[in-house]
């Protein structure tokens, strides 16, 4: 199973310590950075479909944080703060903050909001909701599980991988640029970008088992983009 990746942008170590518990028993991956620089570095390095962030952080203010990621990318923000003043709630909200939690905090409501808020906010503005499962010929996605089968055997991705391969059945049939593709998983753009995507690609295409030239699942548009073939049902 591809678990989401959260990244968790916090100085106070007992509450690192407790979170890294919480969220992998609950089967999410978790990364950790105790200052804004090494949050920004780590956000834009490892791309996680979620970020939780205390602004009260040693070396910068986390609403400038707020600020730098939401010049390149779109991926969800929870705050976590013991700031409860309402002028921090709705600057942080305004700047594109997804969601604002204040210290001291419940595990459940925290990890309902995280539910919420991925859920929310993958592939927003598509017509198609990535619930239940996708099939096309001997393939079956799993959205929930986020799990790929193909002739009843399970295809191991990794997390970019899958999120490729989710992109594109949602948009089943629809040729989506490079351009396009990038902006939705990594969030930004930068040189080499389509080459990364590229060489994900091929790694796709061999963990399916297609031989060159063969599109039994995901189409190239040479020069253009990718297409998941449309034959499915649901």
């Amino acid at each position: 199973m591809n678990s989401y990746k959260i990244l968790m942008i916090e100085d106070e170590t007992n509450i690192c310590n407790f979170m890294k518990m919480i969220f992998e028993t609950n089967g999410y991956q978790i990364l950790f950075a105790n200052n804004g620089k090494d949050g920004k570095t780590m956000f834009f390095s490892h791309c996680p479909d979620l970020v939780i962030l205390d602004l009260g952080l040693p070396d910068i203010d986390g609403l400038e944080i707020i600020k730098d990621i939401r010049e390149k990318s779109e991926a969800p923000i929870i705050v976590l703060s013991a700031r409860t003043d309402e002028h921090d709630k709705v600057e942080a909200l305004d700047l594109g903050a997804n969601d604002y939690v204040t210290k001291p905090f419940g595990t459940d409501e925290l990890l309902a909001r995280v539910r919420v808020t991925i859920r929310n906010n993958r592939f927003q503005g598509i017509g198609r909701s990535a619930r239940g499962e996708f099939r096309l010929d001997d393939m079956v996605i799993e959205y929930d599980a986020r799990r790929i089968i193909i002739s009843g055997k399970e295809i191991k991705l990794t997390q970019t991988e899958y999120n490729i391969v989710e992109l594109l059945s949602i948009y089943a049939g629809k040729v989506l640029t490079y351009a396009e593709i990038i902006k939705k998983i990594w969030g930004y753009s930068d040189f080499g970008s389509i080459k990364k995507l590229q060489v994900n690609m091929a790694n796709i295409r061999k963990k399916f088992g297609e031989k060159p030239g063969e599109y039994r699942y995901i189409f190239n548009e040479l020069g253009v983009g990718y297409r998941m073939n449309d034959n499915e049902k649901w």
